[in-house]
């Protein structure tokens, strides 16, 4: 029994954890309620990839709404986070990477020039203001921009800026509740 428990606990430090997800921000890919496993060993390999969905901690004020590391244009995104890290854990797309120059069209990322307006997997922006941030930013090295997949109602990297690799805790790769939502990413 214990040895059990110890590999349990072992198996969700190190190599897969199960998350819940807490808010809309990731609909329609996930949903309220819904629940992932995380592969937390992925990234000591390799690199965070473009149109990954990872859980990780955001910059801290993040958790409180828009608060931004550095002072920026209305009319652009968030170019730094804050210095310190949250405790708590999101869950976001990842839409561009260190060095990329990236900007707000519609909702989607325009990724050096390049817009990513066939994104099926997104709700539309709407009007506000956080749908077209028409000035760009570089992403820092070692830092990842990450968007929700519901782009109208998500607190992401937008308001807060990039998220350092070391704040990146897995890639999410499958849901496994509830039972008609079961899959692979």
């Amino acid at each position: 029994m214990a040895l059990a428990l110890g590999l349990a606990l072992a198996i969700q430090a190190w190599l897969i954890k199960p998350y819940q997800i807490p808010s809309q921000s990731m609909e329609p890919t996930l949903d309220v309620g819904q629940r992932v496993l995380v592969n937390r060993f992925l990234y000591h390999f390799d690199d965070p990839g473009i149109g990954d969905i990872v859980v990780f901690h955001p910059p801290a004020g993040a958790d409180r709404g828009a608060e931004c590391g550095a002072p920026h244009s209305m009319r652009q995104a968030c170019p730094r986070p804050t210095s310190g890290r949250s405790d708590q854990n999101f869950i976001k797309r990842i839409v561009a990477g260190p060095g990329d120059r990236l900007s707000i069209r519609n909702g989607h990322p325009v990724v050096n020039g390049v817009e990513k307006s066939d994104e099926p997997y997104t709700n539309p922006c709407g009007t506000g203001g956080a749908c077209n941030l028409p000035k760009p930013i570089v992403i820092p090295p070692g830092h990842w921009f990450m968007m929700g997949d519901n782009r109208g109602a998500s607190q992401d990297s937008r308001f807060w800026g990039p998220v350092p690799r070391d704040w990146i805790i897995g890639k999410a790769f499958a849901t496994y509740w509830p039972p008609d939502r079961i899959g692979i990413f």
